[in-house]
């Protein structure tokens, strides 16, 4: 069990967590939730041991392990994918070093009696056991099961890490952690670098992890899937509910409105007996009563209701200007970087109003496709022309971190505003709740969700039609999301929006472009149909393969009925050569067994040819080995002859 106790931390004026207390069991699953600011990412490392609280203490079992995925690891440089991954087994490594010498020592030693020796052989049972339940027999498999969970190719494991980029590499990293299999799991948004298929295949991993797992994730759904328990980080305290998230939002609206009934009514009997203790101290003859009332009222015990948080971004896009029919139209298009092609001839087509999603695994061609739409990359190949009068409000993937680090709030905004809108600009940057001096301030000071609402804020000063977002939802909160997505629900022009958050996407498009082996295909319906069509292709596939499977039965049982015809000679000779391997079989088996005799009595290894009996001992193992193939062979011709 691992425990949190009378955690404090401060900076300058602000509390950021006021005293708070955390058990984490064993088994438990939890989802750490708060809006971007409140503590949960400090939380975390405070229980990883990253950094320390001003007060307060962690404890947990000191034989435990602990694994802690955060968004700031690095990789050496150097190693292969395969080679780097394998790293988690060090401890399996060191088992088998260790296994090996004890039994080369087991093989050497004669004091078969003494305690020493007992000793040896337990020590060596219990590791061996350990290694084995560990699966030290099994580590590179595992390892290419998970990294292929993980959106990694066959081909890809003998690439160097350094060929790969940031969100890839911090797989690896999920990908060594899970191999590990820590007593304590800590993730720090581990679905922001996956797709859709890579956090389905995670969320399996975890609901079946044998230890505790602690997630910070604005993913609704994967929290759903993966977590029994939600600890919200609010205002410097805790609230625990024994919920996955959807439960937890119901639980927590139900518990605030029965503890402000409760407020309400208590601070009616509060007023109503300071109205009486005041007219009763009013009255000589009823002071008495007034000072018991009094102390009867000091002692009562309040009912308090944490603040809340209820500040929240005013999101609403601009009316889009009509444009033609056809918004967008692609044809044969194609890009290669160098030899590496990632989109291969495909077409495509919108038509005013269409909203699209795209999705895919990493790497198939997205934000490629997306950035060759808005003309940020030219195409190697093919064409992609835009529809009467359609204009593009673009929202890039790592758009929040190329906002100019050195200028202010309010100059970011001057610089992406056609004039007319420089009045509006304090305005909408308070309706992203950046107020007062917040406007001063540089975007280098700023956290990757306030980036985030200031690009969406940029976002606004020019009217579109055509909408084109790329991981919009990356480093926004749970609250913020929710906005984003009721404004794409009111807004009137076209969308392609490239995300791996289910969630987001679900009933927002109509129409799902799937990027795979460089090709497009078009599902009709939104993100849950697709997966649901998926998840039947993928059944399909299985019937199709038991099918198969069944086919493969049926014709060996065709040819077990088409058994091959043997001479009265053939089956004579057959005959033979089994009756004489048997013979030497039992004959080696029982010479095999006086040399075990042998070799268990302490003596033997005193003689001096003990080391030719050992030679003449193995010799005998090899040749009994393969008297029995020979046996087997000839046994099997007679059996298919009948």
């Amino acid at each position: 069990m691992l425990t949190a106790t009378n955690i404090y931390v401060q900076y300058g004026d602000r509390i950021l967590l006021n005293n708070v207390n955390l058990v984490i069991t064993e088994r438990d699953k939890i989802g750490l939730v708060g809006r971007n600011g409140a503590g949960k990412s400090t939380l975390l490392k405070i229980i990883a041991g990253d950094m320390s609280p001003h007060e307060g203490n962690i404890a947990r079992p000191s034989a435990s392990t602990l694994g802690f995925l955060h968004q700031e690891m690095s990789l050496p440089k150097g190693k292969t994918v395969m080679a780097e991954t394998l790293t988690a087994f060090a401890d399996l490594k060191k088992m088998e070093t260790d296994l090996k010498a004890m039994n080369e020592e087991i093989a050497t030693r004669t004091d078969y009696t003494s305690d020493s020796y007992e000793k040896l052989l337990i020590n060596f049972t219990e590791l061996n056991d350990r290694f084995y339940l560990l699966g030290g027999d099994n580590a590179e498999a595992e390892a290419e099961r998970v990294l292929k969970g993980l959106g990694f190719k066959q081909g890809d494991f003998q690439r160097l890490t350094d060929e790969f980029s940031g969100g890839w590499q911090m797989r690896i990293e999920l990908a060594k952690m899970l191999l590990q299999k820590p007593d304590y799991l800590l993730l720090d948004e581990p679905t922001n670098h996956l797709d859709i298929e890579s956090i389905i295949w995670l969320e399996g991993f975890l609901a079946d992890y044998p230890g505790a797992v602690i997630t910070i994730s604005h993913d609704k759904q994967f929290l759903d899937n993966v977590t029994k328990r939600t600890v919200e980080v609010e205002l410097g305290k805790l609230q625990d509910y024994k919920a996955a998230y959807s439960e937890y939002v119901e639980l927590r609206t139900d518990r605030r409105e029965k503890a402000m009934a409760s407020y309400e009514n208590q601070q009616k009997v509060i007023a109503q007996r300071e109205r009486t203790i005041n007219r009763f101290m009013a009255k000589a003859t009823k002071t008495k009563m007034a000072q018991s009332m009094q102390k009867q009222l000091d002692k009562m015990e309040r009912v308090e209701v944490a603040d809340e948080d209820n500040s929240a971004m005013n999101l609403r896009f601009p009316p889009a200007p009509r444009s033609g029919q056809i918004a967008l139209e692609g044809k044969n298009v194609k890009k290669a970087y160098g030899d590496l092609l990632v989109i291969n001839g495909v077409d495509f087509k919108m038509d005013r109003g269409d909203r699209v999603a795209f999705v895919g695994q990493n790497g198939q061609g997205k934000t490629t496709l997306a950035k060759i739409i808005v003309g940020k990359l030219k195409a190697t190949a093919g064409e992609v022309k835009l529809g009467h009068n359609v204009e593009i409000g673009y929202y890039a993937q790592n758009q929040s971190e190329e906002l100019p680090s050195k200028m202010t709030l309010l100059e970011t905004m001057e610089m992406h505003s056609p004039p007319e809108m420089r009045t509006k600009l304090r305005s909408i940057l308070g309706a992203f709740l950046f107020t007062g001096e917040d406007v001063d301030k540089k975007v280098s000071v700023l956290s990757g969700g306030e980036r985030a609402r200031l690009a969406l804020a940029c976002l606004l000063l020019r009217p579109f039609n055509l909408l084109v977002l790329d991981e919009p939802t990356n480093h926004l909160d749970m609250s913020s999301k929710d906005i984003l997505k009721q404004a794409l629900a009111d807004y009137d022009g076209s969308l392609i929006v490239v995300s791996h958050d289910r969630e987001f996407l679900a009933g927002m498009t109509e129409r799902t472009l799937e990027f795979r082996d460089k090709k497009l295909y078009n599902h009709l319906g939104d993100v849950n149909y697709f997966l649901e069509k998926r998840r039947m292709d993928n059944m399909r596939e299985v019937e199709l393969s038991k099918s198969k499977h069944e086919e493969e039965k049926a014709a060996a049982a065709e040819a077990e009925t088409q058994k091959p015809e043997l001479s009265y000679e053939e089956r004579k000779t057959l005959q033979r050569a089994v009756s004489n391997a048997e013979r030497k079989i039992e004959k080696m088996e029982s010479e095999i067994e006086d040399y075990n005799l042998k070799m268990a009595r302490p003596e033997f290894y005193q003689d001096p040819k003990h080391e030719e009996e050992i030679a003449k001992f193995s010799e005998l193992k090899n040749e009994l080995e393969r008297v029995m193939e020979e046996w087997e062979e000839a046994q099997e011709q007679l059996d298919a002859a009948g």
